[in-house]
């Protein structure tokens, strides 16, 4: 998958210092731009922090990409979606948790209606919910007024900002 860009602290948060990545962990992700029968985007509000992010998250033991996605859309969404397309990759050097994370980013549509989330404990103390932007264009502009006030929120919004972007761009392209 094409790698779109490589975000380090300095990239999303000023005046951050630059710093050794030496003896990171990595952390495999991924993650979707899911969109509904109306061209509706899924995004994930973060209330607590001031941020939205797209649906997804980690690889675990046993699973490949594709599993993964399925079990994070089902979970943060609580319905099910099929992958369309491949954006590209998005590698985060997190130096607070010392995290190499690459993000794996598809399109998809949702398959069904929408469903009921079964958010974790920590994401309900993020204040999570699931907003549905008009369209792409929609998503990309909420993603653009949010201002973080946390570390992993601010590399989420530039992150997800990027794959909106990016998407926004090989559609307006073909």
């Amino acid at each position: 998958m094409k790698l779109l860009a490589t975000l380090r602290d300095e990239d999303v948060i000023v005046g951050a210092p630059k710093f050794s990545t030496d003896n990171f962990s990595l952390r495999v992700a991924a993650r979707a731009i899911v969109t509904d029968g109306n061209s509706a985007v899924a995004l994930l509000h973060g209330a607590k922090h001031s941020y939205h992010k797209l649906p997804g998250g980690g690889v675990e033991a046993g699973e490949d990409l594709a599993l993964a996605l399925h079990r994070e859309i089902k979970e943060e969404l609580g319905c099910d979606a099929q992958v369309t397309g491949e954006i590209g990759r998005v590698d985060e050097y997190r130096g607070e948790w010392k995290l190499y994370q690459q993000s794996y980013c598809y399109l998809a549509k949702l398959t069904g209606g929408k469903g009921v989330p079964e958010f974790t404990q920590e994401e309900l103390d993020e204040g999570f919910e699931v907003v549905w932007a008009d369209s792409i264009e929609a998503a990309i502009a909420i993603l653009k007024a949010d201002q973080p006030t946390n570390y992993d929120g601010k590399f989420m919004r530039a992150r997800d900002l990027l794959v909106l972007e990016t998407a926004w761009q090989q559609a307006t392209a073909s």
